[in-house]
């Protein structure tokens, strides 16, 4: 009898290895075949061979996790290719001399001297559509003493889970500048949230106009943006938070690295600069899932006190004003109107 219960146990526990062992390799394989069809040399065809090909390694040791042991030699093969795939992997490096795409053509180049930033690419596109545009670089200088304010703007472009986030800071001049980490596509290249997993794009690091920036967004994607005042932040602080981008944007230049939809993205790199001003911020899922970014930093009291979020969100809402607002100089003013925690705007 005890004999029994303990051949069932050894059973049941062979088969749940089994099973994970099979799990794991399909892991593996499936991983192994999206690195294939984001980075193998050659044309679709190409492509799609080597996937198929890498399927039947794949195939084996799955099959293998759940049969006798003359099949472990599948395993030991598929094991072996595998290892092979990695250092192939391994070789896979960021670069900085690609085909750009016009938007992300030139880096952020920028120094600090004294109380001055000068930035000398501060992207400026008049946008009438996706193609069709007026490419314009311009060299700016901002006084460090004159910030005043610093702006969290979401953009929704895949539901309300995902949004796109940029800072804008806010300066006694009423000019704004926005800095956002964008993916660095090559020419004719299309942004793809699962190769952004797989080491497809690098990251580029951009400042920019805040109409340009809003507006292609707003009025040519087409997508829903929201901007919220930031508080809690003095200006030493926001100072010390523009000098942390100027540093970010320096080490691209050194040292290239790759975009990660998970771990290096448009809104994990604002909360890394942020945590070195105000150490001991939490980690939390609202930055992955980066549409709820807003109920994160209200969550902390970085947003305007008094407001419940749902009423920030509403009044946050600039889509429409950004469409209505055009090239006029007072674009940023009139996406404003009505947001709480900015002069005369909303009942914070």
């Amino acid at each position: 009898m005890l004999n029994g219960k303990k051949l069932r146990l050894r059973g049941v526990l062979r088969s749940i290895g089994c099973t994970m062992l099979a799990l794991v390799c399909l892991g593996m394989g499936i991983w192994g075949g999206f690195a294939l069809w984001f980075h193998f040399p050659g044309n679709m065809a190409a492509r799609i061979a080597a996937v198929l090909v890498w399927c039947v390694p794949t195939i084996w040791a799955v099959r293998a996790g759940f049969g006798p042991k003359r099949r472990w030699h599948s395993l030991a093969v598929f094991g072996v290719l595998f290892c092979v795939m990695l250092v192939w992997w391994a070789t896979i490096r960021p670069q900085q001399d690609r085909a750009w795409a016009d938007d992300v053509a030139q880096p952020l180049h920028a120094r600090i001297e004294g109380d001055r930033l000068l930035i000398d690419n501060v992207r400026n596109f008049h946008w009438r559509t996706e193609n069709d545009y007026d490419v314009r670089w311009e060299p700016r200088q901002y006084d460090l003493s004159q910030v005043r304010s610093a702006d969290l703007i979401l953009s929704y472009w895949m539901g309300p889970a995902i949004a796109h986030t940029l800072v804008s800071f806010g300066f006694s001049d009423g000019r704004q500048l926005v800095f956002s980490l964008e993916i660095r596509k090559e020419q004719d290249e299309a942004f793809s949230a699962l190769g952004g997993f797989f080491r497809k794009f690098e990251a580029v690091l951009v400042a920019a106009d805040e109409r340009d920036i809003v507006q292609v967004r707003s009025n040519v994607r087409g997508e829903d943006v929201y901007l919220y005042r930031l508080q809690g932040l003095d200006r030493e602080e926001m100072k010390a938070l523009l000098h942390s981008y100027v540093a970010s944007a320096q080490q691209l230049q050194q040292a290239p690295r790759f975009y990660n939809t998970l771990t290096s993205n448009c809104t994990t790199v604002v909360f890394e600069l942020v945590r070195q001003i105000v150490p001991g911020l939490p980690l939390d899922y609202r930055l992955l899932l980066s549409g709820y970014l807003a109920d994160y930093v209200g969550s902390i009291g970085g947003l305007t006190a008094g407001v419940p979020v749902e009423r920030l969100r509403e009044l946050g809402r600039i889509t429409s004003r950004a469409r209505a607002a055009g090239d006029g100089p007072d674009f940023s003013t009139r996406i404003r109107a009505g947001v709480p925690g900015i002069d005369g705007g909303g009942n914070p």
